[in-house]
């Protein structure tokens, strides 16, 4: 079976429907890369007048889509009932896996959640570049306690906090 590396739901908003064209092509450089993998990716435009536009995109062939379906499947059947329930679990993913991670129920749910005007786009990253670090991790013995990610705007607010206290 294939390795997957870790997978990060992203989910971002945007004023307006229109794009300037910077995105993609650094999506695509991440792409070509290796560094990251597109699982899934959902964009919901809504215009001023309620309309929807949605596009979906994945790298993963059906093939491949089935397989993470299946891990998560497997992974999640044990969580719910042990060893036993993998299968189950597995079988079931690859199942829900078929037609894409995210599909029209992601999109519908964007849609009536997104103002008139604005875009949203969720997307499901699988990052390439931590499979390597993650192998030599398990090889030493090691095993993950936690994980997170501290993002810019975290920092701020830290520090708001602390001037909060201060004063």
């Amino acid at each position: 079976m294939q390795e997957f590396g870790p997978v990060q739901i992203m989910v971002v908003g945007f004023e307006g429907t229109t794009f300037q064209g910077e995105i993609l092509p650094e999506l695509q450089r991440l792409r070509d890369l290796d560094i990251i993998r597109l699982v899934d990716l959902v964009v919901v435009a809504k215009d001023e007048d309620g309309e929807i536009e949605a596009v979906e995109l994945s790298d993963l062939s059906d093939e491949e889509r089935e397989n993470m379906g299946a891990l998560a499947g497997a992974l999640v059947g044990v969580g719910a009932a042990g060893n036993e329930a993998a299968e189950a679990g597995a079988m079931a993913g690859a199942e829900a896996a078929e037609e894409g991670f995210l599909g029209d129920e992601t999109t519908w749910a964007v849609a009536d959640a997104i103002p008139e005007g604005t875009t949203a786009a969720v997307a499901l990253l699988e990052h390439r570049w931590a499979i390597p670090l993650r192998d030599a991790i398990r090889r030493a013995g090691g095993v993950p306690l936690a994980d997170s990610w501290i993002h810019p705007e975290d920092l701020v607010a830290i520090g708001a906090a602390l001037g909060d206290e201060d004063q």
